[in-house]
């Protein structure tokens, strides 16, 4: 089977991750590592077994295929020149800073007939995809992505650095379009929002309420779902769903609260409910979400198929995000009058 030669623009935290995995697929040859910083980039090109380039210009007539690892600033021009020069590319998210760029990267994408993957790689979570299995119809989604100040996405604020991927998993889940959109933010670190809420109300019914922090003592990544008949709660660092789903047996009249002297909720604390609510654990196994999320894209490559995540999904969550960030600008001069 023929090689596919690929190349890692960007050698930081994430791009090291790339170049280390691209090198471990057996169907893939890394071509290269680019990176403005010589030792930066010379590391982990060294580490990956493969050459250093210092502008992803010299790599063009070697790949077929890259990812774009660099801040956000820089995705639109790299992905661009990539795209014109056929090469598929998956750039990590969000796709780009503004709407418009997004577009024009989809039409070049179509002309061209090139791959463009935006990177959400919580959709390759196992957890996520035990989730989607279950098909249930949400009324409410929680999600909670809190991390400390790590200085790599300070050219962008929080909704667009960490919020982004929640805004694409309730897009994905709640299998509906947005009907009305409420956000609050402040800035304390950044000259951009570090703290965000939003509250996303979907023509379905379902509502969605995100908190994104990038100045939390302790990290967090969770999400809650909650339907009729069951609620769920996913960690992501612990790779772990817990499942509660409800029986139509369970009513007011199968617990008979009268006949057994129930006046509050605690007196229930020892009635066994049996049958009537089933608590389900699911451990997810340790396979890395970024190395399905890059096998897929290879796969995609190499077999013409089209992206689990596409850029088309891509920019509807940069559409989300911009009128999250709109309402929290509007909403930080009100406060400032």
């Amino acid at each position: 089977m023929e090689k596919l030669n690929v190349a890692v623009i960007g050698a930081g935290h994430l791009g090291k991750e790339h170049a280390r995995i691209y090198s471990e697929i057996p169907d893939v040859s890394l071509v290269g590592v680019v990176d403005t910083d010589k030792d930066a980039g010379e590391a982990v090109a060294h580490r990956c077994k493969t050459r250093y380039y210092s502008s992803f210009e010299e790599i063009l007539n070697k790949v077929d295929a890259a990812s774009v690892v660099v801040p956000t600033k820089s995705h639109y021009k790299i992905t661009k020149e990539l795209l014109n020069n056929g090469i598929h590319v998956l750039v990590e998210k969000p796709m780009t800073g503004t709407v418009s760029e997004a577009e024009d990267l989809i039409k070049l994408s179509k002309k061209s007939s090139t791959i463009l993957q935006p990177g959400y790689i919580e959709r390759f979570n196992p957890a996520l995809e035990a989730i989607k299995k279950l098909d249930v119809s949400l009324k409410f989604i929680e999600c909670h992505r809190l991390s400390p100040f790590t200085f790599r996405s300070a050219d962008i604020g929080v909704v667009l650095d960490l919020m982004i991927h929640d805004i694409d998993i309730i897009l994905y889940l709640s299998k509906s379009k947005v009907k009305k959109i409420d956000a609050v933010g402040v800035n304390v670190i950044a000259d951009k929002e570090d703290i965000a809420n939003a509250r996303i109300q979907f023509e379905n019914g379902c509502v969605a309420n995100i908190t994104a922090s990038r100045v939390s003592f302790e990290p967090m990544r969770r999400i809650r779902l909650f339907s009729e008949n069951s609620y769920i709660s996913l960690d992501y660092h612990k790779q772990e769903v817990l499942i509660y789903k409800k029986s139509p047996k369970l009513t007011l009249k199968s617990i008979d609260p009268e006949g057994k002297g129930v006046t509050t909720i605690t007196d229930l604390k020892n009635f066994s409910f049996g049958d009537l609510l089933k608590i389900e654990r699911i451990k997810m196994d340790n396979q890395e979400p970024l190395r399905k999320e890059l096998e897929s894209f290879v796969d995609c490559v190499k077999n013409g198929k089209q992206p689990v995540v596409s850029a088309e999904e891509g920019i509807n969550a940069i559409k989300i995000a911009a009128i999250i960030r709109e309402e929290i600008n509007k909403n930080l001069k009100i406060a400032n009058i």
